[in-house]
């Protein structure tokens, strides 16, 4: 239970810490990509070590494909997360009831309102194997650096992230998009299958790119 309890805790402060500084502290582009980033580095180094510090369904399945995690441990790994990000969003609502803010702040969700549905898709998608891809070089027996690794994920999570506000908002991460969604609803729930799907096409490919580059025993 304690390495559901690290998925669980480790999405919460992601989810937590990142659609924060989007709606209560109205953060910029940077300091919203780093927020998701350190939060991440912050988590890995926190409870990494107890669960493998995936915090991200996507990072799960790929796990799972490549045999560095058991399917019954990454299937509680990703309820734990999904869990972790809609307590997150739901303590985020208090606060901002307490805050008074409108509803048009939202809680930080997800959505393509620029693009269509395909180019949202293909995106995620594409960063999402960037992402994973980094994972599991970095944290390979053979390539990998476990002292340095959380730095690198965080870095490379809150880059991509700069880079897809604009676009797609930058979820990477199942889990992420979902607690926002479920509280924010409207668009970024109806299109909540492209962050479902595509951050699972990414990271299945990942695994698969990952193997064949050496990142496995």
């Amino acid at each position: 239970m304690r390495k559901y309890f690290a998925e669980f805790i480790g999405t919460f402060v992601l989810v937590f810490i990142g659609t924060g500084t989007v709606t209560i502290a109205k953060g910029g582009t940077l300091a919203i990509g780093l927020a998701f980033g350190l939060a991440v580095t912050l988590m890995a180094y926190a409870v990494g070590g107890v669960s493998g510090g995936n915090f991200n369904s996507a990072v799960s399945v790929a796990m799972m494909i490549n045999r560095r995690l058991s399917v019954k441990d990454g299937l509680f790994y990703i309820v734990s997360q999904f869990l972790g990000a809609t307590a997150a969003s739901a303590v985020l609502g208090f606060f901002k009831n307490a805050l008074d803010l409108p509803k048009s702040v939202g809680f930080g969700q997800t959505d393509f309102p620029k693009i269509s549905a395909g180019a949202a898709f293909t995106f995620e998608a594409l960063i999402t194997f960037l992402f994973v891809f980094v994972i599991l070089m970095v944290t390979s027996d053979k390539f990998g650096n476990a002292t340095m690794a959380p730095v690198a994920i965080g870095l490379a999570l809150g880059f991509l992230i700069i880079i897809a506000l604009n676009l797609t908002g930058g979820s990477l991460n199942p889990a992420r998009s979902f607690g926002p969604a479920i509280f924010a609803g409207g668009s970024a729930l109806a299109h909540y299958w492209v962050y479902l799907l595509a951050p699972v096409v990414g990271a299945a490919v990942a695994a698969f790119v990952g193997r064949w580059m050496g990142s496995e025993d």
